[in-house]
């Protein structure tokens, strides 16, 4: 069982740097001829090829009602992942936990737990796209209280002497670590003082980062758990030995754009996937400030900042998984990542 399988025993939190690579979606662009079956396969194939690279964790993203297929079911493709590898940690970033019935998440995730050996991570996050909470008919506003009160019911469905009907338990004592995605100082003090782990996301630069992990961090102090406390961050990554932006440019700009659009129901009126308007001077800037994409010495420079916001022990998500393009371009980018980023680290 991993090292931190048993975290809520008092076991330290993993130190140094690690990688993970991200964010698996299985988007389609407007010119994807793969069908979803087949991308789902590709998926997991990724998943093994990471865990083949040396990567510690593997993680997949949600959200719901995009034209482009995201990925709205996380712990089904989790537990496929945790079925087909073997040592690599499988992590929710994040799910989008008042979307969810407590108890029946609190049984999904102990199943997948269960079916991945307890490598199970299990990211939570209160959601921000008002038209999901809409379409399923779940208050919005109520969405921080509803967190808070997922993650108690998690605690109490996991705990060994609990009388919760919530059976069989997860792998893991006490149920998999939670982390809690958060934004706000509210939500980040929240994290400090409830979870096992915080994940950060590429809306911030390395200073406001390490602003963020301060307020977390003085939370986290306060019940005397930092040794026991994880500290993540995702950030959009190509690292080539050139030419790193033009191979994933129109990915990031489609995964970028439907963000953006998300809430205002940009869909095509035949139903077809709508793609994004053409980059401009101004825009491709924009795009392109969202992540490091380079060099491999440039990209480890990059992450070196996020590295130090972080008081120097972090879980880097490499968010390389980048829906259209090449299979063989998604290989190369993560084994340039593993052969000469990584190692700057270690």
């Amino acid at each position: 069982m991993p090292e931190s399988a048993d975290r809520r025993s008092g076991l330290p939190a993993e130190p140094g740097v690690r990688f993970g690579f991200g964010l698996i979606n299985c988007q389609r662009l407007s010119t994807e001829t793969r069908s979803d079956v087949e991308l789902y396969a590709e998926a997991i194939a990724l998943a093994q090829h990471v865990e083949a690279r040396g990567f510690h964790s593997v993680w997949l993203t949600e959200h719901h009602f995009f034209d482009d297929s995201y990925l709205p079911a996380m712990l089904p493709l989790a537990a496929a992942i945790g079925a087909r590898t073997s040592t690599i940690r499988i992590g929710t970033g994040v799910l989008l936990a008042p979307l969810y019935h407590p108890i029946r998440l609190a049984e999904d995730a102990a199943t997948t737990d269960l079916i991945a050996g307890g490598r199970l991570i299990l990211g939570l996050g209160a959601g921000w796209m008002e038209r999901e909470f809409e379409t399923l008919e779940i208050d919005y506003e109520g969405r921080h209280r509803a967190l808070g009160g997922t993650i108690a019911a998690l605690r109490t469905a996991w705990g060994p002497y609990s009388q919760s009907p919530v059976t069989p338990k997860p792998a893991q004592r006490g149920g998999p670590p939670i982390w809690i995605g958060a934004g706000s100082e509210t939500a980040l003090r929240r994290a400090g003082r409830v979870a096992d782990g915080y994940l950060g996301n590429y809306y911030a630069g390395p200073e406001e980062f390490g602003r963020k992990v301060d307020i977390v961090l003085e939370e986290v102090d306060r019940r005397g758990a930092r040794d026991a406390f994880d500290v993540g961050f995702q950030l959009p990554v190509a690292a080539l030995p050139s030419g790193a932006w033009e191979a994933v440019r129109e990915s990031v700009h489609h995964v970028l754009y439907k963000y953006d659009q998300h809430d205002r129901r940009t869909i095509a009126a035949d139903g077809s996937i709508l793609p994004p308007p053409p980059l401009d001077a101004e825009s491709e800037r924009e795009r392109r400030s969202r992540g490091l994409f380079g060099t491999p010495a440039e990209v480890a420079d990059g992450i070196a900042r996020y590295v130090e916001a972080a008081r120097g022990r972090l879980l880097f998500v490499a968010r390389m998984y980048w829906p259209g393009i090449d299979p063989g371009l998604q290989r190369e980018l993560i084994d340039v990542f593993a052969a000469e980023v990584m190692p700057r680290f270690r």
